[in-house]
């Protein structure tokens, strides 16, 4: 496909695979299909009027030359359906998207690539699921993949770039803009770390409710399978879920506190069998024939040598359980001013790990 009219059909916003199979069956090449260009001709893909009609005044408006001189600027190549870099995964699903703007490595979407999901209301719980799953999937050598929300999948990128791996962020919008506008350096971070952020829609095309359970089919689509780390009744994840089964993908879940709502997701797709239920990223990687990749598991701390008697209290009352201050005076017995320099003793010696919010694990 030539470039600059690859470029066009992008910026009118309308092709999707279906319509694209369409032109190829009449026009023979997208090529020929615009040069026949018309509010009939789109009207006859299913097209409403007032939406060809806008996509012709985009077309008209549309400068290619300062257009290509803005994506060189922003580090963008475009990716076409036609392409032989185009990711082999998407091409297998239905509804894969015709055009791909990228920013960052895209060779790496021929490595294992594993999608995990989540809400954007991640609690303490969920963010220690992150990176208990992260760390040892990319050590296996999984490329994670997310949609950079706030919550989860900005955790998930985090987490990823601390164990020395790459992921993909998959855009709701296009590279115009950023949504959240507090992840631009965390998305300038991710192509650092040698990873790559996504989006099929044209550079001005702003985030609505729309474009991001459509961003979610390309998770589901470039993913090996799907993992929901933390979700509520009706998180988006859900949706990323659905269209991985759809894709004859894997799904797997894993569970929280029966009581917390931020899990009922999760426990949905438990209790119907549509997910796996996964403690660890070895029940994963033995489920995506990678068993191979599974590393030992650390060492128990059990072995523990306290040095005093503090130390030695506060590690019984401690768990993998996240708990707070408040809950440790009153377990260890200890007041506040000794209860924080034990802990911090604790944990410059690697035992303990403060989680967030004033909690407290056993490491």
């Amino acid at each position: 496909m030539d470039m600059e009219k690859a470029l066009r059909w992008s910026w009118m916003n309308v092709l999707t695979r279906k319509r694209y199979d369409l032109l190829k069956e009449k026009f023979r090449t997208l090529d020929c299909a615009l040069e026949n260009i018309s509010v009939e001709m789109l009207g006859e893909l299913g097209i409403r009027e007032n939406t060809a009609m806008g996509a012709i005044n985009r077309l008209e408006e549309f400068d290619p030359e300062a257009h290509q001189k803005e994506l060189q600027k922003r580090g963008l190549t475009l990716l076409t359906i036609e392409d032989e870099a185009y990711p082999e995964a998407l091409l297998q699903i239905p509804d894969a998207p015709v055009f791909l703007y990228a920013r960052g490595d895209v060779s790496i979407l021929r490595e294992p690539c594993l999608a995990l999901v989540g809400t954007r209301g991640m609690s303490d719980y969920g963010k220690r699921v992150t990176e208990h799953f992260v760390s040892p999937l990319v050590k296996a050598g999984i490329v994670t993949v997310s949609g950079l929300a706030a919550g989860i999948d900005a955790e998930v990128a985090r987490e990823t770039i601390r164990a020395g791996g790459k992921t993909v962020a998959v855009l709701g919008h296009g590279f115009g803009t950023m949504y959240p506008k507090a992840h631009v350096h965390l998305a300038d971070d991710i192509v650092k770390a040698g990873g790559l952020i996504l989006s099929e829609l044209a550079l001005d095309i702003q985030p609505d409710k729309f474009t991001f359970p459509a961003r979610n089919r390309i998770i589901a689509g470039l993913s090996l399978g799907t993992v929901v780390l933390e979700a509520a009744k009706q998180s988006g994840s859900l949706i990323t879920a659905d269209l991985a089964l759809d894709y004859n993908r894997d799904v797997f879940a894993v569970a929280g506190p029966i009581f917390d709502p931020n899990y009922e997701g999760c426990h949905q797709i438990i209790r119907k069998g549509t997910g796996k239920l996964v403690t660890d990223a070895a029940d994963i990687l033995c489920e995506l024939g990678m068993a191979h990749a599974v590393t030992a598991p650390q060492e128990s701390r059990r072995d523990f040598a306290a040095e005093n008697q503090e130390e030695a209290v506060v590690w019984s009352v401690l768990t993998t359980m996240p708990v707070d201050l408040d809950d440790l005076v009153v377990k260890a017995k200890l007041d506040a001013a000794t209860l924080n320099a034990t802990l911090t003793m604790l944990e410059l010696r690697g035992a303990v790990k403060n989680v967030g919010a004033g909690q407290w694990v056993r490491v």
